[in-house]
């Protein structure tokens, strides 16, 4: 992999003086104001910020509680602590996503058990969690792949069914709804807002619960096991969110149902334009679900005429960036390989070969989508 990678980087001849990037964060005015009244106020550290960050996004995600950490894998590890997962226990999850997912799982002593994706949205399929389910099985871990929810009711159907825990990976799909209840709301959700996620802080994550006492032992577990300062009940870590972090977040908040909006007009524009080329098959968008277009996810098939990563080169020859979400399937990585995991996963495998991301961030301007068709259009032509 990390050869195909080298030559694919020495295929780019030419340097485009302009490049349509793939993200894009907003950071405005008001963010910036919000920031240096946190550092002239002199309190940097978890403090009134935070909790009006996590008021907010609460009420945003339809939840009784948030609680905000400094990542989003902190978010996952801590969710996946508060409902007492450890060693012996198995996790079902995705093993097409960012590694993170399932290396949140080893944190704890638990196994993750992947279970395969659906052809046509790439998240986790219910029928296959219902093939993976063990004895050992205490959770479910769904991942809401490039702001798409996944099937949710079928998948608390099973979980209900089983007595299973349901943890969301909701990292990339803020505000993104299922039968008009948003991401995040049907078991305990895990947000990350890293600088490429449709809001950011930079870097921090949130927990979204509707149960008090999960909500409690994850302020607990960020917060290095106290509930009382110096009084140390538990195991804990340092996962806490800053007052300017949480500053930006929630200016990012308020503008989140507007980039939200323009991802999805700018989807929009790229589907209608994508229906003209053979051989790239653009997103699947459930008609029961809000996509939120994290990523804009095409698959690049044979039929193309090109190979994906023929593609890439010639898109950025021509000033559009790419990228692979992802080249590799986690049961396949290195790490998992050492671990002894050998599954056989088809979706998952098949996917990884073809999926190709485009831009779709809410910076974009209409002329600049219609190049990106355009550059697809010539590039399968030249």
């Amino acid at each position: 992999m990390k050869q195909s990678q080298e030559n694919l980087r020495a295929k780019i001849f030419t340097k485009p003086q302009q490049v349509i990037a793939m993200a894009k964060p907003i950071i405005e005015e008001d963010e910036i104001e919000a920031v240096i009244a946190v550092l002239k106020s002199g309190i940097l550290a978890q403090g009134n910020k935070v909790e009006e960050f996590e008021e907010a996004f609460a009420e945003f995600s339809g939840t009784r509680y948030a609680v905000a950490v400094n990542s989003g894998t902190a978010a996952l590890h801590i969710a996946l602590l508060t409902h007492g997962i450890g060693e012996e226990d198995e996790v079902i999850t995705s093993p097409f996503t960012f590694i993170s997912t399932a290396n949140s799982i080893l944190f704890t002593g638990a196994k993750p058990v992947f279970a395969d994706i659906e052809d046509e949205t790439f998240n986790i399929g219910p029928d296959s969690i219902a093939q993976k389910i063990t004895p050992r099985t205490k959770a479910i871990m769904p991942v809401h792949l490039y702001g798409q929810s996944c099937d949710m009711r079928s998948l608390m159907k099973i979980a209900d069914e089983h007595g299973l825990i349901v943890i969301e990976d909701a990292c990339q799909a803020h505000g993104a709804e299922y039968d008009g209840n948003k991401v995040g709301s049907f078991g305990t959700g895990c947000f990350s807002f890293y600088p490429t996620k449709n809001m950011t802080t930079g870097e921090g994550g949130m927990i979204t619960t509707n149960d008090k006492d999960i909500a409690e032992k994850a302020r607990i577990i960020r917060n290095h096991g106290q509930k009382e300062r110096y009084f140390h009940e538990i195991l804990g870590y340092n996962y806490r969110m800053t007052d300017f972090v949480a500053a930006i977040g929630y200016c990012q908040l308020r503008k989140l149902e507007q980039f939200n909006q323009k991802r999805t007009g700018n989807a929009k524009i790229l589907t209608e334009g994508l229906d003209e080329i053979r051989g790239l098959i653009p997103p699947y968008v459930k008609p029961n679900v809000k996509h939120v277009f994290h990523q804009y996810t095409v698959r690049v098939t044979n039929d193309f005429g090109i190979s994906r990563e023929e593609l890439m080169v010639k898109l950025i020859n021509k000033g559009v960036a790419t990228k692979i979400y992802y080249p590799l399937p986690i049961h396949k990585q290195p790490l998992y390989q050492k671990l002894g995991y050998n599954d056989y996963l088809p979706n998952s495998e098949k996917a990884a070969t073809e999926v190709l991301s485009l831009p779709v961030h809410p910076s974009l301007a209409r002329g600049e989508l219609d190049y990106i068709v355009e550059s697809l259009l010539s590039c399968r032509n030249d």
